[in-house]
C-alpha cells in the first residue's frame, strides 16, 4: 500500500494554518461591523475571504502529489454561478440602510413571493458570505501532470509483437514474452505445407521395344 505520510502530514498543517487564518478574518469582520452599507459589504467580503483561505488549502495540498492547479470550468457554472446569484440576492435585499435595492431585490422578492425565505437566510449573511467564498475556492482543483514519454520508449499501455508488458514489485515494466508452442511450430508447418502443394516428380518413359513384348 502506497504512503501518504507526507501528503498527509502537510495537508494537516495547511488545513490547520488556514483554519487560523480564517478565524482571525472572522474576528477582523466584527471589528468593521455591519452598521452601514458600506461596513456590511466590507465585513461580507472579509468573511468570504476566509471561506476561500478554507478552500485553497486543501488545494495547497495537492501540489505536494505533483498535481498541477487549474480552474474547473464546470464546478464555476454549475455550482459557483448559482450560488452567486442566491447570495448576491439575499445580501443585497437585507442589507442595511435604504436605497435602490428596495424598489428593485426587495421588490421583486415580494412579487415572486420568497421574501420570507430571503428575510429567514438574510439573519445568516455572515454563513452565507463563508459559503460562497469556499464555493468559490472549490472551483480550483489540482490535477496530476502528465508524464512525457522519452523519444523512442514504448508507449505505455501498446504491447509489441514480441513483448509483454508485466506489472510486479518492481513496476510496470517490459520484458520479452516467451516463444509459444505454436510459434516454434510455425516454420515446420510452413514446410510441410509447401510438400503437400508441390506437384509430384515424373518420369517419362519410351515405347516399349518388341523383345520386351514377346517376353
Amino acid at each position: 500500500m502506497r504512503r501518504y505520510g507526507l501528503y498527509d502530514a502537510t495537508r494537516g498543517l495547511t488545513t490547520a494554518v488556514a483554519a487560523g487564518v480564517a478565524g482571525l478574518l472572522l474576528w477582523l469582520a466584527t471589528l468593521v461591523g455591519v452598521q452601514s452599507v458600506t461596513r456590511f459589504w466590507e465585513s461580507m467580503g472579509i468573511v468570504a475571504a476566509a471561506g476561500l483561505v478554507v478552500a485553497l488549502s486543501q488545494v495547497v495540498g495537492g501540489w505536494t502529489k505533483g498535481g498541477g492547479l487549474r480552474l474547473s470550468p464546470g464546478t464555476f457554472l454549475l455550482a459557483f454561478l448559482p450560488v452567486l446569484v442566491c447570495v448576491g440576492w439575499i445580501l443585497m435585499a437585507t442589507q442595511p440602510g435604504h436605497g435602490w435595492h428596495e424598489g428593485t431585490i426587495t421588490s421583486w422578492s415580494h412579487s415572486i413571493g420568497i421574501m420570507g425565505l430571503v428575510h429567514a437566510l438574510g439573519l445568516w449573511h455572515g454563513v452565507l458570505a463563508f459559503g460562497f467564498g469556499l464555493v468559490l475556492g472549490m472551483t480550483l482543483d489540482t490535477v496530476p501532470t502528465p508524464v512525457v514519454e522519452p523519444v523512442g520508449a514504448p508507449a505505455t499501455g501498446v504491447v509489441r509483437d514480441d513483448e509483454t508488458m508485466v506489472a510486479d514489485r518492481r513496476g510496470r515494466t517490459w520484458r520479452r514474452r516467451p516463444v509459444a508452442a505454436d510459434d516454434a511450430d510455425e516454420p515446420l508447418t510452413a514446410d510441410r505445407d509447401a510438400a503437400y502443394t508441390a506437384e509430384p516428380n515424373t518420369v517419362t518413359a519410351g515405347p516399349r521395344s518388341t523383345s520386351d513384348a514377346e517376353e
